[in-house]
């Protein structure tokens, strides 16, 4: 009896023990899930009462968020990794045990009803407590903690204590009361979870986590060139994951972890795998295309099947598995309703059935991931190949094919067309999946409804014939769209491009109401594809319905029995194939629309181009003739009526030069062009010996610093750039410029004078060394001076051994060149010196004779030459008789010049130098993209909303998408509540009656589907609308400064790809988003109708989905932004290639600007592909979670008493719960992608808010109609900087042009000259002073009444696409005679009457068919019909030769005669006989007086100017 009282009290002081431990236990989680909720808490308050604390700033401006970018990458060790399993782990075990006691429970209560509780309460207090810790250590992560915080080194030292003790006393309870307490959940959890809190009570001790930061701990890791610098110098981890990590995608964990502690940058993203590098895909591709065109059958979908052919095998096997795995479900769920029915044909059943039933989703959940991501990868693979494959065409255009295709289309087959093929790669399965989908279907459905089955496939086939006339329509429809578009974008980009002219001649409103009617066009076919969507949606979602109805109407007609486990099986079946049948209207229109973006793609690759052999090149010294053109006839138009050039005959031997001169539209240019092989050869043989260089007329310059634009792709010799810089003149410019040669160049070199741009052209081209050199008219841009000494400096002493080749309208450059060739319609005319052909007489003879007009004019002879040289060494005349040998040697001795002593400067400062040359690109013109970061702010949602109706609708397609929803679950419901749960019971309702009422609920159901789809398509379209006009306004308004610092290919980018996302993608995004949460909700509820017990697993799983959507949308939101801008650089630099493409090509440098292209790619595949594997990575999270509730609801139902729930609706239950794990993920998946597609709208919502410049008209300070009518100019201390933080350009100018007079404006290169005439037009507001015209001050009226009534032609002459009509009178304001007599003044008219069409003659873009004379007489031609009081010429006659310059000047005497005429010119003939001359020097008034006055001054600049003109004139031989 002792030993029994012993045992007794034993046993009562363990149970005791036990109980104490348990409340310890409790009590310690629970207070540290307490405490670690307050910390949170405490610090969302501090951030809320202290926001400004966030970002310290440092004495020079960084902030911490800066310093953070220094980390290149976090490594994680294997102590974090087993650390963090470990704690999954033990939360694992504490949420099985909480299942099994649960089950336990309602299986010893028999009920629902459970009064005992405490069985639950440990578990579940474990459970919460390793839950909190578990994210607390992945929080380690985020923040890069090489020590694990206290608090969870005391947890873990405190676990394994309670652990250890509690163990001990179960294992003394088991030795008094025997084995049986081994079936006791809590000890075995405890002992399955021992080693692991051992080992997490040893790191807890350590205190080290594993994590280390990688640093740069040097800047000598920095690249140098830019190709290289890729920012990170890590590829990516999924170039070689293992197993595991591809199958969870873990491998992305690091970007993720840097993304959640700050926003991303392009440098902590890991390059590609050599497989994934456009580089890569583009050869493969473009090898695949040219096989198939050379056996004559270029087809480009054939050739992307060759090339991509494995990757899309692989993704079938993926796509494969999960169609199987689907079926899975359906297939099983009569079972399982018969098993809760009672039927039990095997033990354990029900847990084997819920056990197939876990496997098959997450078997499914690992395949769709997969599948999803590898179709991703393929996309981005096709669409690098084609717009690398895209690009290369563009650089090879012949001038034919240029015609056909403008900039803007070739933008918009990189921009839309491609996206549009790439995107297909989510489609290419469903071609096959669609009948395995249907098979797989109609077996599940034989087993349920029986011989019905025959009735669903006739009604499958039906729902899908009927789809092909609509599909017709769409393709129709995307057609007329696409054309649209393309239409809209050519003549976007065309206004970009020219808006300094539109703004100058006020016809900005004018040029975008014609956008906006383009847009209209547009719009049309828009809402015809938006609504045809809609109806085609209301179709699809109604044919599952039919489909559904017809089966089960079929079966109670042959007189099956339907039972609730057929019903379910059938309904779950119909849902799975609804998602085919409904994807299959986009499936047909997506292959519709690829189609046509493929036709269009392999349309232009098969383009005309360049002949190849229209010029022999022929090695460096293979021959002393340089050039040979032997029998050439050459044209641009091959329907023309006339060859452009024709019996060309030339033999210009090595180290000549050889000058080209001619009449305005001789064929000048094209003489050079055909040297370069530019111009289609009809017959004959062109040689060229040797590489060359080439120099266009109209300067082509790149975006990027100057130096970028002269080195032009070749390595730095500090010594030969220094020579080169020399010998362009271009020392003293770099000396103004704030940045030297780092300045920032504007969009097509918009800060620079035109002077500066030829210059940069011409250091280009000598820094080549090249053995020939083709320069079209380069002297014309800038002033005497800087001519004389280009020619000096230039061509006779840096290119003295090198073949030249130069056009120039400069007589007094004819005299140097060895021979002479004179042009005239085509034809070489007269070739020879300048002695022999004074001597022939003709053509020659007559433009020498008009340069000695001019020159006679300026009655300046008596100022000899030696008085000249005495005021200045440097004005020396320059004598041209003689090749002048000993002026200097070719590049090669400038190659050898020596160098500067290195003084100890190492890479490491150069290095430094860079890096400080980045950090000033902050004070430069020309900014990075601007970009939000954070947060979308709900303002862009709510304005979105707002744009349409007031956000009227937004309510209305909620209610709508509700009621669908309601009525699906209702007839869902209806048929299993109806039927009998097995066979042989009686129904509940006549089957007429339940037949009726399924059809009525369902059907219902679809017709709000279809307003819904209605209500979106009207919304979106509203929206979209709304947002594209204003934002068109807005960029039309905006000052032209904006247009300086902001190149096109940023604009281009959201008026082409934000704009097609926010008209076609967001409108459904967003209407997705409202019918994926509307289902979710659907599904939990009748969920939890039948178990409300899943909500102990729902709540916790909302709240980690939601922790792991931020935590994801952290990094997500950041690198589409980065996507975004990533975009911008490729459109950017493929604009730039197209418009220098002759640059290029006379280079040979499409090689270069190819592999940059490529790296352009990658840098934007590299966020890209980061993206899209980051969605899988949080889908794949979010399925899994859905898959353990699912499973667990299984549990749960099997477990419950037999008859304790009503079998039907269990298997209802299951229904829907089968969707639980796609819908969680789709409902993630779809706010993640609407979030990232509302960037777009971010992007759009930026340029909607561009400061405007001044009003077009302020009707309170309207000028009289007539003003102005003296034309008076007052210019009272005027100061003008481009940007803020530039430097000013012009300094307090002050001086009064009186009305009727001429002024001459004249000074060096870079004076100012050019931007005292935008200040007059108001395209640059002055930082002080004023300009008054006729006693008003031009800042108190509106630009359009100040525009309208000034005239200008400009330095750079512009034409628009369109007709010659078109763009003498674009406002249609004057009468064909009156266009007829502006053209026969500027020399045109009989140039145009030649023409087929007269004046609707077409001009092509850029004007490419009319040469740069031609194009600057149109000019004089618009501002003849102008008339205006006031006339500015910028460099009017730049481009056209003396006789026509004279003929122009003398027009302009005489049309203009009472006007105000300020004059820019370089050729001091034509502003000798204005009435005052105004000479500015580096932003100032230097002198400012008649040229009479300024000529006896002999120290006056102007004199100096004069002289040096008349001086280097004054070495021609008189006729």
């Amino acid at each position: 009896m002792v030993i029994i009282t012993m045992m007794g009290v034993e046993i009562m002081s363990f149970d005791k023990a036990s109980w104490v431990l348990e409340l310890i236990a409790i009590g310690f989680n629970l207070g540290l899930v307490f405490l670690s909720f307050m910390v949170v808490l405490s610090r969302k308050i501090a951030v809320y009462l202290h926001p400004n604390q966030l970002i310290k700033q440092d004495s020079d401006g960084v902030s911490e968020a800066t310093i953070l970018t220094e980390i290149q990458s976090v490594e994680i060790g294997k102590t974090y990794k087993a650390s963090l399993y470990s704690c999954f782990y033990v939360l694992f075990l504490q949420v099985v045990v909480l299942c099994y006691n649960g089950v336990c429970l309602i299986k010893l209560e028999k009920g629902f009803v459970i009064t005992n509780l405490e069985p639950l309460i440990l578990p579940t207090s474990q459970g919460l407590a390793w839950l909190v810790l578990s994210f607390s250590v992945l929080n380690c992560r985020v923040k890069s903690l090489e020590k694990f915080p206290l608090h969870i080194r005391l947890w873990w030292i405190v676990s394994f204590i309670i652990c250890l003790s509690t163990l001990y006393a179960d294992l003394m309870e088991i030795g008094i009361k025997g084995s049986k307490h081994l079936k006791s959940s809590h000890l075995l959890a405890n002992l399955a979870s021992t080693p692991v809190l051992g080992f997490l009570c040893f790191v807890g001790l350590r205190g080290i986590t594993g994590i280390t930061q990688v640093v740069r701990g040097s800047d000598l890791r920095e690249p140098l060139l830019v190709e290289e610098d890729a920012g990170c110098l890590k590829v990516t981890a999924y170039s070689d994951a293992g197993v595991f990590s591809l199958a969870t995608l873990s491998w992305l964990d690091a970007l993720l972890a840097i993304g959640a502690r700050r926003p991303l940058e392009l440098k902590d993203i890991p390059l590609l795998d050599h497989k994934d590098r456009s580089k890569f895909n583009y050869k493969i591709l473009n090898s695949n295309w040219d096989k198939l065109k050379s056996e004559n059958q270029p087809s480009l979908g054939w050739a992307l099947f060759r090339s991509f052919w494995k990757e899309a095998a692989k993704n079938a096997v993926f796509a494969g598995l999960y169609t199987l795995v689907s079926y899975v479900g359906p297939y099983m769920i009569s079972d399982f309703v018969d098993y809760l029915g009672g039927i039990e044909t095997f033990a354990h059943e029900g847990y084997v059935l819920a056990g197939v039933f876990f496997v098959a989703k997450l078997i499914e959940t690992l395949t769709t991931r997969q599948w999803y991501l590898g179709v991703d990868i393929l996309g981005m693979h096709v669409r690098s190949a084609l717009t690398a494959m895209v690009y290369r065409k563009g650089l090879r255009l012949s001038s034919s094919s240029k015609q056909g295709h403008t900039s803007g289309e070739i933008v918009n087959y990189m921009a839309v067309d491609v996206q549009r093929v790439g995107d297909y790669a989510w489609y290419l399965h469903d071609i096959w999946m669609l009948p395995m989908q249907i098979v797989l279907a109609l077996a599940i459905l034989y087993k349920s409804v029986g011989i019905a089955c025959i009735a669903t496939l006739i009604a499958t086939i039906l729902s899908i014939v009927v789809t092909i006339p609509l599909a017709r329509v769409q393709e129709l429809y995307q057609d007329k769209l696409m054309a649209a578009k393309d239409d809209r974008m050519r003549k976007t980009s065309e206004c970009l491009r020219n808006m300094r002219i539109l703004k100058s001649q006020a016809w900005e409103d004018r040029y975008r109401r014609r956008l906006e009617e383009m847009r209209s066009v547009e719009f049309r076919w828009l809402k015809k594809a938006l609504y045809s969507q809609a109806f085609i949606t209301f179709f699809f979602w109604s044919s599952p319905i039919f489909v559904a109805a017809v089966t089960f109407g079929t079966s109670i007609l042959i007189g099956g029995q339907l039972t609730a486990g057929g019903v379910l099986s059938a309904l779950a079946t119909f849902r799975i194939l609804q998602e085919p049948l409904r994807n299959f209207p986009d499936l047909v229109s997506m292959m519709a629309q690829t189609k046509v973006s493929l036709d269009r793609i392999a349309g232009f690759l098969q383009e005309e181009e360049l002949q190849e052999d229209a010029t022999i090149v022929l090695p460096r010294g293979a021959s002393n003739v340089a050039i040979e053109i032997k029998d050439g006839e050459f044209r641009w138009d091959p329907c023309g009526p006339r060859p452009t050039l024709s019996d060309i005959e030339v033999k210009v031997n090595r180290g000549m030069r050889v000058a080209v001169c001619g009449g305005v539209g001789s064929g000048k240019s094209s003489f050079l062009s055909c040297i370069l092989g530019e111009i289609p050869k009809v017959c004959g043989e062109v040689r060229i010996c040797g590489s060359a260089a080439y120099v266009s007329q109209s300067s082509w310059i790149q975006s990027g610093n100057i130096e970028e634009n002269i080195l032009f792709g070749n390595p730095k010799d500090k010594a030969k750039y220094k020579s080169v810089l020399n010998a362009c003149s271009l020392k003293r410019d770099l000396e103004l410029f704030s940045h030297g040669d780092q300045t920032i160049i504007g969009d097509r070199g918009i800060n620079l004078s035109g002077g500066q741009k030829q210059r940069v052209q011409l250091a280009r081209a000598l820094y080549q060394d090249a053995d020939i050199y083709l320069l079209d008219d380069p002297f014309s841009a800038v002033d005497a001076h800087t001519g004389s000494e280009l020619f000096t400096e230039y061509i006779l002493t840096a290119l003295a051994t090198k073949t030249v080749v130069y056009v120039t309208h400069q007589i007094e450059f004819l005299p140097a060149a060895d021979l002479i060739l004179v042009l005239k319609e085509g034809h070489i005319i007269q070739a020879g010196k300048y002695d022999d052909l004074l001597q022939a007489g003709t053509d020659f003879n007559t433009l020498v004779s008009a340069h000695q007009e001019a020159i006679e004019a300026m009655d300046i002879y008596n100022h000899s030459s030696e008085e000249s040289d005495e005021n200045d060494p440097l004005d020396r005349p320059i004598h041209m008789g003689a090749k002048c040998e000993s002026v200097g040697s070719s590049m090669d001795r400038m190659a050898k010049a020596p160098t500067e002593p290195a003084s100890g400067v190492s890479d490491h400062k150069a290095i430094k130098e860079k890096k400080k040359a980045k950090r000033s690109r902050k004070k430069q013109l020309v900014q990075e993209e601007e970009r939000e970061r954070g947060k979308i702010s709900m303002k862009i949602y709510f304005s979105y909303m707002a744009a349409a109706y007031k956000g009227l609708l937004v309510p209305l397609i909620i209610i709508a998408q509700t009621l669908f929803q309601v009525l699906q679950i209702a007839s869902n419901w209806w048929m299993a509540w109806a039927n009998p749960q097995t066979e042989g019971d009686s129904a509940r309702v006549s089957s007429v009656v339940l037949i009726g009422v399924y059809m009525a609920l369902a059907f219902g159901s679809s017709w709000f589907i279809f307003v819904r789809a209605v209500l979106v398509a009207t919304f979106g379209l509203a929206a979209a609308q709304k947002l594209f006009m204003k934002m068109l306004v807005n960029v039309f308004r905006a000052p032209m400064s904006f247009f300086d610092s902001t190149p096109a290919g940023r604009i281009l980018n959201r008026v082409s790809v934000d704009q097609s996302v926010v008209d076609l993608d967001i409108p459904f995004r967003l209407g997705g988003f409202a019918s994926t949460t509307i289902q979710l909700l659907g599904i939990v509820g009748v969920m939890t109708q039948v178990t409300w017990q899943v909500l102990l697993l729902v709540v916790p799983m909302a709240i980690a989905c939601l922790w792991m959507q931020k935590y994801y949308m952290a990094s997500s939101r950041e690198l589409v932004r980065i996507v975004s801008i990533q975009k911008s650089p490729i459109i950017n630099l493929f604009g730039e290639s197209i418009a220098g493409a002759a640059t290029i090509r006379g280079f040979g440098q499409e090689k270069r600007f190819m592999k940059r292209n490529l790296y352009l790619l990658d840098c934007f595949a590299r966020p890209f592909f980061c993206s899209i594997a980051a969605i899988e990575w949080l889908c794949l999270r979010m399925e899994l979670l859905s898959t353990f509730v699912f499973a667990f609801c299984l549990v749960l139902l099997v477990s419950f008493p037999r008859k304790a729930i009503d079998p039907s609706m269990a298997g209802l239950a299951v229904t829907y719960g089968l969707q639980l794990n796609a819908r969680l993920s789709r409902w993630i998946l779809s706010f993640c992608k609407l979030e990232n597609k509302i960037i777009s709208i971010e992007r759009i919502h930026q340029y909607c808010h561009i400061p405007s410049e001044a009003p077009p008209i302020i009707e309170a300070c309207r000028p009289p109609p007539s003003w102005p009518e003296e034309g008076n100019i007052e210019i009272i201390d005027l100061k003008v900087r481009y940007k803020e933080n530039l430097p000013v350009v012009l300094r307090g100018v002050t001086c009064a042009f009186p009305g009727g007079k001429k002024i001459g404006i004249v000074g060096r290169t870079g004076s100012g000259k050019s931007t005292l005439i935008q200040v007059l037009f108001r395209l640059l507001e002055p930082e002080g002073g004023r300009i008054i015209i006729d006693n008003i001050d031009i800042s108190s009226i509106g630009l359009h009444d100040l525009r309208s009534r000034l005239s200008i032609i400009p330095q750079d002459p512009t034409l628009f696409e369109g007709t010659i009509r078109g763009n003498l009178d674009p406002l249609e304001e004057h009468s064909d005679q009156e266009v007829w007599e502006a053209l026969d003044k500027s020399q045109l008219g009989d140039v145009v009457r030649e023409k087929e069409l007269t004046l609707d003659a077409p001009v092509l873009e850029n004007g490419d068919n009319w040469s740069v004379g031609q194009r600057q007489l149109v000019s004089l031609g618009r501002a003849l019909l102008k008339q205006a009081r006031i006339l500015v010429l910028d460099e009017a006659t730049a481009s056209v030769d003396s006789a026509t310059d004279n003929l122009i000047q003398k027009i302009i005497r005489t049309e203009f005669k009472d006007c105000t005429v300020c004059t820019i010119a370089h050729r001091i003939p034509t502003v000798i006989d204005s009435d005052l001359v105004l000479v500015l020097s580096d932003g100032q008034v230097a002198e400012f007086d008649s040229p009479s006055r300024l000529l006896e001054d002999k120290f006056s600049m102007f004199y100096k100017l004069v002289t040096e003109y008349s001086s280097r004139s004054s070495s021609i031989p008189d006729c």
